[in-house]
């Protein structure tokens, strides 16, 4: 396991270290029903191709371990997180996006979604967790599956999810429809929309 600089040195501007984990959510947790569950890709595919995964067939994707700080937008970080899951790149090479995506909505149960930039989607760090520190998600952090992206705020870690669209073109999601910062770096604060420089969001 790779060593970690100091707690503090990883801390965004603004943000501090709670105790305990706090859970944050929108809205009821939803039930699994894994005989019915899929996990769609669709939009802008390279071949034209929508792949509705089966639990078992998503399951049996290739597994990674992501070590990860977690920074949510109401100010709090926790620190030293453990996920493991899908990396976004098995699914980038399991159904490639057409030429012209740079952008891809995460969709998850009741029609919630999220927005990330390809180069966001595409890192090693991203990934669709089933686990959190040896132990697979509890209903209220996201099981079965939920997007990990650590670099970013939490609202872009959809839990719950159900799929991912490419695009060829960016489209807000739900926080980010509702006032929040299309990139979402916390490193740059960037929580808010207002505070998005021209070519941050969608026109």
């Amino acid at each position: 396991m790779p060593e970690f600089p100091e707690e503090e040195s990883r801390l965004p501007p603004g943000q501090y270290i709670p105790r305990g984990r706090p859970v944050i959510h929108y809205g009821r947790v939803p039930a699994f029903r894994p005989q019915t569950w899929r996990f769609q890709v669709f939009g802008a595919t390279a071949g034209g191709q929508t792949p509705a995964y089966t639990w078992e067939e998503f399951s049996a994707l290739p597994r990674t371990t992501v070590m990860a700080d977690f920074h949510c937008v109401t100010k709090f970080s926790i620190m030293g997180y453990e996920w493991a899951g899908i990396p976004a790149r098995a699914l980038l090479e399991a159904v490639p996006p057409a030429p012209g995506v740079r952008h891809v909505m995460v969709w998850a149960e009741y029609g919630y979604s999220a927005n990330l930039r390809m180069s966001d989607f595409d890192r090693e760090t991203t990934l669709f967790a089933t686990d959190l520190d040896d132990k697979p998600l509890t209903p209220e952090r996201g099981f079965p599956v939920r997007v990990v992206v650590p670099h970013l705020y939490a609202w872009k870690s959809v839990k719950w999810v159900r799929g991912i669209e490419y695009l060829t073109e960016d489209r807000r999601g739900f926080w980010e429809e509702r006032g929040y910062h299309n990139i979402a770096d916390p490193w740059r604060e960037q929580r808010y929309s207002y505070q998005e420089d021209p070519g941050e969001g969608p026109p």
